[in-house]
């Protein structure tokens, strides 16, 4: 799917506020740019916290973020995970 012009026009409007904030002594350089395609992750990337949940990665970085949405979003929470692989 393309970037629209709102797309990019919130986008940038957005970086400029961040930019105005003072919240980084340093300006954004992120840019925005016309989106030029989706490519799906290698396969030993696909489904890597339900694989290796023991990874020293997924323990530090990701399962405290998973419990804290699992916390605040309990309504939209399951306990099976979709995964990739089941799609094919």
């Amino acid at each position: 799917m393309p970037t629209t012009p709102d797309q990019k026009r919130v986008a940038t409007a957005y970086i400029a506020q961040l930019n105005q904030s003072g919240a980084w002594q340093r300006p954004i350089v992120t840019r925005v740019e016309p989106m030029r395609g989706f490519y799906p992750a290698e396969a030993y990337h696909q489904d890597f916290l339900t694989r290796k949940p023991d990874y020293p990665y997924i323990i530090y970085n990701d399962l405290p973020k998973v419990a804290a949405l699992k916390r605040a979003f309990p309504a939209r929470w399951r306990d099976q995970p979709v995964l990739v692989k089941a799609k094919g």
